[in-house]
């Protein structure tokens, strides 16, 4: 799939919408993060009956103004890469559509029109504005650290699952009905509550055993909370997971993370430095 449209017009749209580096880029993305909060702000007060009886009509315009810009936006994107289908694909390719259909859906389906506020997920942009390159790194080095700790998490929630029956069942049998643990699911939600530092009230143990139990448990719960914690910070700081910042966004195929100093895509081998 490929839309012809003039080089340098395509090449100018690419320049503005993808790249953070230029001024044109800077500013086009600073007046979407504006546009993107003020229409996801408009959604939440027309979600307030009195504010939406008083000025519906005007936050309604204002929303379908706010609609057509990113429908433009989102055309524009698709026609200033070479390969549009991969863009359309993509995360950000999605989440962009996602956002702007809703308004259309509406027209047929109302009352689909608050998923508008999907639009909060493209703030993840903000990233790329203002060469705020580092946190884009510290992303991708985050990502790749969690990755890598996968195996070790699953088994340590495995570990804490079977930890929370087993602990659940014992309160049960020290509690009973009689205290609020009407059963062994009931007794779990509690550990799982009491585990995790939350502790809602709604149920407390009455014997002294059982405070006993959950004294230990409420320790247990400090002591696990450090464990994922370890475990990603391991692989967060190992030079394996040390990565570029980067915000060139191959204007061929589409492709990120590229190295600072790279000049050519490693996805398609496209010049990232088209004239």
């Amino acid at each position: 799939m490929k839309i012809a449209v003039p080089d340098r017009i395509r090449r100018k749209l690419h320049e503005t919408i993808y790249e953070a580096d230029t001024p044109a880029g800077k500013l086009f993305d600073i007046v979407l993060l504006f546009l993107i909060i003020l229409s996801v702000i408009t959604v939440m007060l027309e979600s307030v009956a009195d504010i939406r009886i008083r000025y519906g009509n005007e936050l309604e315009i204002i929303e379908w103004i706010l609609t057509v810009f990113f429908t433009l936006e989102y055309l524009g994107r698709v026609i200033s890469v070479k390969q549009p289908i991969r863009y359309i694909l993509s995360f950000y390719g999605i989440i962009d559509l996602l956002a702007t259909l809703p308004a259309y859906i509406d027209l047929l389906f109302p009352g689909w029109h608050f998923l508008l506020a999907l639009r909060a997920v493209r703030l993840l942009r903000v990233f790329r504005i203002l060469k705020l390159v580092h946190f884009v790194g510290a992303g991708n080095s985050l990502m790749l650290a969690l990755k890598k700790s996968k195996t070790k998490i699953a088994v340590f929630l495995f570990t804490v699952i079977v930890m929370c029956i087993i602990l659940g069942t014992i309160m049960y049998m020290i509690e009973g009905p009689e205290n609020g643990f009407t059963s062994i699911p009931m007794s779990i939600y509690w550990t799982i509550v009491t585990l995790t530092t939350v502790g809602f009230g709604d149920i407390t143990p009455q014997t002294a055993f059982g405070q006993f139990v959950s004294i230990v448990i409420m320790i247990l719960g400090y002591g696990i909370i450090a464990v994922p914690t370890g475990l990603v910070t391991a692989e967060f700081m190992s030079k394996e997971n040390k990565v570029d910042d980067n915000t060139q966004v191959c204007p061929n195929c589409s492709a990120e993370n590229h190295k600072d100093n790279a000049k050519f895509c490693y996805n398609c081998g496209a010049s990232l430095q088209e004239q």
